[in-house]
């Protein structure tokens, strides 16, 4: 890890910002990236995390969730990279993706979506469930949820470590300068002071929401209620990740997305798709208040 230091970097009032490769280490031809690892540790820790939890619960299996986690994999890979072209790079660049099938599948460039991955862990849960009916699916979507802001977290870690998806200018005495890439890849330039918003998001989505929602798993009566902790989640993250939007550089650019509204302006991409996860976070809450508790089977 290496500093900035000397010339006019940093300026007072500004925290230096940490230059690590994004490549940790390439072995061969093959780099081995932070961004993929932030992946994998999340998932990793993320099962774990469900497996110890699980004798909390009356009606998941260890073998059960063991076959969900393939599932889970594929539903965040798919619908994450989905998710950023359909919600993201369409909006920055529909010729691309209409005249090169490659670029929809390009992770290496263009990223992934949270809520496009978030839609494919649902739909793949939905659909595996079809094949456990023995299975409670809210005590399973209960155990999702008190694990995935693990992979938040380090994946927020991973955007900051690429210097991406930082914030807007500002004059905070934590505000940072980023990098931006020249023609042939190195860094070559840097951005005015911006908030640090990655590492708003690992805090707020990440470490918070992880003790907040395992808080409330540990209450019996909570528990209990299963789907109440999802609907925290949703509710959690869409409103954690719609107020950073309004300090984080909007996603490509795009200062707007697609609707606007009345005496408000326009709210970002990110903004339009969380506003609706606080909505249906509270529905749920509400909902699963009004049902019997799960019991053992």
């Amino acid at each position: 890890m290496e500093f900035m230091s000397g010339g006019a970097l940093p300026l007072l009032a500004e925290i230096p910002f940490p230059q690590i490769d994004p490549v940790l280490v390439s072995i061969g031809p093959i780099p081995i990236r932070w961004y993929s690892l932030a992946y994998i540790a999340g998932l990793i820790l993320g099962y774990l995390w469900v497996r110890a939890n699980l004798s909390r619960t009356q009606t998941v299996q260890a073998r059960a969730m063991d076959d969900l986690f393939l599932w889970i994999i594929v539903g965040v890979v798919a619908g994450g990279r989905l998710g950023s072209v359909l919600f993201y790079g369409f909006q920055q660049d529909p010729q691309r993706y209409l005249s090169d099938p490659m670029a929809w599948l390009s992770v290496w460039d263009g990223g992934m979506s949270f809520h496009g991955g978030f839609l494919g862990v649902l739909l793949a849960v939905i659909i595996w469930s079809r094949f456990n009916r023995g299975t409670q699916f809210w005590e399973v979507t209960d155990l999702l949820a008190i694990s995935a802001p693990i992979g938040l977290f380090f994946g927020r870690i991973a955007n900051f470590i690429n210097g991406e998806l930082y914030g807007r200018p500002t004059d905070l005495p934590w505000a940072m300068r980023f990098p931006t890439y020249g023609p042939t890849g190195q860094r070559d330039q840097w951005t005015e002071p911006r908030h640090p918003s990655q590492l708003y998001e690992s805090f707020l989505e990440g470490l918070v929401l992880l003790v907040v929602l395992n808080l409330l798993w540990r209450n019996a009566a909570i528990r209990a209620q299963a789907g109440m902790v999802t609907g925290g989640f949703i509710a959690g993250y869409g409103f954690f990740r719609f107020m950073v939007e309004f300090v984080r550089k909007p996603d490509n650019g795009i200062e707007a997305g697609f609707f606007t509204f009345a005496g408000l302006g326009g709210f970002t991409t990110g903004q339009e798709l969380s506003f609706p996860m606080i909505v249906i976070g509270i529905a749920i809450i509400l909902w699963r208040r009004t049902v019997n508790p799960v019991k053992a089977p």
